[in-house]
């Protein structure tokens, strides 16, 4: 199915308990009746604290669940079971939408218990995700934060960002927001399956060169490395990445996860069938013979001898192409400037 990642809806785990229209998740309709859908949910809370020791940040919010974009190996694929929907197509065709998302933000960093700390835009799903078209809600997430004078990082995949650069300038000037553009291939017909709905690789290194020149700090997020498909590609990666004016390059390799293995083995197979085994095989040789890793430490380097040579790979092309990486840090002071006031009792007296 072009333009579509998961060839396949895969039974969600949770359909006997969460109430759904969707029963039927392992029906495929023909390609023509797939079309996205955009349905309203309305939470209580918007940022979530992340708990996991080898993720770069402290918080993270998401405008949207489920992301258009298709990405076949996407590990957040598998928080759209606990909504009722499949992690293969529902994923990308059944996106759920915080309407009241700037709002409960603005409440959130209003409190006088909020500590300013560095949110990421999105620590699951992409903000810049077709659907922000549309609904415009990471705007006027960005708006919040610019008014509150409060940190963020946003990571994506799409030239939608440009269309923000105005409230990103603003907030560069400040120091308080970074970018970074994911990219872990160069080659344009991979990045066609892989990620079929996604920013161009051309276009993405132009969005890191405009952003870059803007004076908007940009760094890349090789992620994640497929071992037999890209991983060959690694050097031409930090090049061009670099190239474009990167600041600095990190890098994760794949791990299929929950319902994203079933997911991602149907999809190569029918994708690549003359080397989906090798490449199934490279990615366990990874994570010590599956396809699966959860445990903190090692599930986004993998470990063994593959995964030994992916490191020094990377190591040796930012050696070569990017030998004095950038570090970035933000002003948490201004976020006390902008916070609003509290009351004082005696002025409602």
């Amino acid at each position: 199915m072009k333009g579509r990642g998961a060839q396949i809806n895969p039974n969600s785990p949770y359909d006997k308990h969460v109430k759904s229209k969707h029963r039927d998740l392992n029906f495929t309709p023909p390609p023509q009746e797939i079309k996205t859908q955009y349905l309203e949910t309305h939470p209580k809370t918007l940022i979530n604290k992340v708990e996991s020791p080898d993720v770069r940040m402290e918080y993270s919010m998401n405008p949207y669940q489920g992301c258009e974009h298709g990405c076949v190996y996407c590990y957040a694929r598998n928080t759209h079971p606990y909504w009722g929907f499949s992690a293969g197509l529902d994923f990308e065709t059944k996106i759920l939408v915080k309407r009241e998302a700037p709002q409960i933000l603005a409440k959130k960093l209003a409190s006088h218990k909020w500590i300013p700390a560095p949110i990421m835009l999105s620590g699951n799903t992409d903000c810049y995700q077709p659907a922000e078209a549309k609904f415009k809600l990471t705007r006027q997430i960005l708006e919040v934060v610019d008014r509150f004078n409060h940190p963020v990082g946003i990571i994506t995949k799409s030239a939608l960002i440009m269309r923000d650069i105005d409230i990103l300038k603003r907030l560069a000037e400040k120091k308080l927001v970074t970018v970074a553009i994911s990219i872990n291939t160069v080659t344009e017909s991979t990045r066609r399956l892989l990620e079929p709905r996604t920013a161009s690789v051309t276009r993405r290194l132009q969005v890191i060169k405009e952003l870059s020149d803007a004076g908007i700090y940009v760094h890349a997020m090789l992620g994640p490395i497929i071992p037999g498909l890209t991983d060959h590609e690694i050097m031409n990666v930090v090049e061009a990445v670099t190239n474009a004016g990167a600041k600095n390059a990190h890098y994760i390799v794949v791990r299929l996860n929950g319902d994203v293995a079933e997911i991602f083995t149907d999809w190569v197979k029918k994708t690549y069938p003359d080397r989906a085994d090798k490449i199934l095989n490279r990615i366990m040789d990874t994570h010590g013979g599956n396809l699966n890793d959860s445990r903190f430490g090692t599930r986004m380097k993998g470990e063994g001898k593959y995964a030994e040579i992916i490191e020094k790979h990377f190591h040796l092309a930012k050696r070569k192409f990017l030998p004095n990486p950038e570090a970035f840090e933000y002003d948490l002071s201004l976020y006390e400037k902008a916070r609003k006031p509290q009351t004082n009792l005696f002025d409602l007296m």
